[in-house]
C-alpha cells in the first residue's frame, strides 16, 4: 500500500473504515498471517506426529515396539504363516493447555500512522509470536526431559579451532541413534544461536562444502544442512550450552484441540495459532487475541541424543 511523505492529516473516516473492514473478516486476517513466513513454531519442526484432541488430552504410546514379539518362521508349502504380537508400547496421557493473549490496539494508533495497516501487523505479530514462544519454552522443556541419552563434546565448538570439533559430535551421535536398532533415522540437529554460529563458522565443515557454489554461509549467513542433518537454530533449549540430534518423524508430536470457536482465524494450518479481533466500541479499540491449545507430547525418548558442552 503506498503512502505519501510527509503524512497528511490523520481522518477517522478513512483509513478506520478500510481497517475496521479488515479485522472484521477473519479470512482477510488469515491471508494476512499466512504471508509472515517467520512466524514458525520450532515445536512443531522437532514433534512432527500430528493428533487431534478430544477431551482435553490427548492419549499415545510410550516406545512402541519396532518389531514383533516372535521370530519369522521358515513357512511350508500349503502351511498357514504363524500370527504375532504387535505391541502398543506403554500409554501416556497429556493434558492440554490453551495458551492465549491479547493486546488493545486505539483507533488512534490506527489512524496516526503514515501506513495504518503497520500498526495492525505490529500487533498481530506481537501476540502470535509471544503464543510461539511460550508454546515452544514448553515444548523444549518436555523434550529435554525425555532425552537421557547424552555423551560430552569432543572439542568445544567455541574453543580455539584446533580443539573444535562439532562434524565428530554430530556424526558419533548420530551412529549412537542407529545403533539402537530401533528403526530410527536422524533427521535433524538443534542449536543455540552461539552454538549456530560457531557451526558456521568450522574451518572442517567448511573445508568439507561444495567450493564453486553460492550456497554456503559466507554468501547466505546460513547453514542448513550439516551430516545431513536439517539444522534448526532456536534460542528456548532447556540448556543452551548443549545440542541435540534426533529422529523429528520419530521423537513424538503436537496434539491439537479444535474448538470451532467463532470468529477465529487459523494461522499455520492444523498446528497453528488462532487469532481473533474483537472491536470495543465503548473504548474506540480493538482487541486482538491471540490462542493456541495443544500439547507437545515424547513417545520415543531414544530418538533424541543430546551433546554436552558444546559452547560456553
Amino acid at each position: 500500500m503506498p503512502y505519501a511523505y510527509p503524512a497528511a492529516a490523520p481522518t477517522l473516516s478513512g483509513d478506520l473504515l478500510t481497517i475496521s473492514r479488515f479485522l472484521s473478516d477473519p479470512v482477510r486476517i488469515q491471508r494476512r498471517l499466512r504471508d509472515a513466513t517467520d512466524l514458525r513454531f520450532v515445536s512443531d519442526q522437532l514433534l512432527k506426529d500430528r493428533q487431534r484432541a478430544s477431551g482435553g488430552a490427548a492419549l499415545y504410546d510410550m516406545t512402541e515396539p519396532f518389531i514383533s514379539d516372535r521370530p519369522v518362521e521358515a513357512v511350508s508349502a500349503g502351511s498357514e504363516y504363524p500370527y504375532a504380537n504387535l505391541g502398543t508400547g506403554t500409554a501416556g496421557l497429556a493434558a492440554i493447555s490453551k495458551w492465549g493473549q491479547k493486546a488493545l490496539l486505539t483507533d488512534e494508533e490506527i489512524t496516526r500512522k503514515s501506513w495504518p495497516m503497520s500498526a495492525v501487523d505490529r500487533a498481530l505479530t506481537k501476540v502470535v509470536t509471544t503464543v510461539i514462544k511460550q508454546v515452544d519454552t514448553v515444548s523444549m522443556a518436555a523434550i529435554g526431559t525425555a532425552i537421557t541419552a547424552e555423551v560430552g563434546t569432543a572439542g568445544r565448538w567455541d574453543d580455539i579451532p584446533a580443539n573444535r570439533k562439532p562434524l565428530d559430535d554430530i556424526l558419533l551421535a548420530i551412529q549412537a541413534i542407529e545403533d539402537l536398532n530401533l528403526g530410527y533415522h536422524a533427521d535433524t540437529l538443534v542449536v543455540s544461536p552461539k552454538a549456530y554460529t560457531y557451526l558456521m563458522l568450522n574451518d572442517a565443515i567448511a573445508q568439507l562444502r561444495k567450493r564453486e557454489t553460492s550456497d554456503n554461509p559466507v554468501y547466505t549467513g546460513m547453514i542448513e544442512t550439516v551430516a545431513n542433518l536439517t539444522v534448526i537454530k532456536t534460542p528456548n533449549l532447556p540448556v543452551v550450552t548443549r545440542a541435540w540430534v534426533l529422529d523429528s518423524t520419530q521423537l513424538g508430536g503436537m496434539a491439537d484441540e479444535a474448538t470451532a470457536a467463532p470468529g477465529y482465524a487459523q494461522f499455520g494450518g492444523l498446528a497453528g495459532v488462532e487469532v481473533k479481533s474483537i472491536r470495543k466500541e465503548g473504548q474506540d479499540a480493538w482487541d486482538l487475541q491471540a490462542r493456541r491449545l495443544t500439547v507437545p507430547f515424547v513417545q520415543e525418548p531414544g530418538a533424541g541424543y543430546e551433546i554436552t558442552g558444546v559452547v560456553l
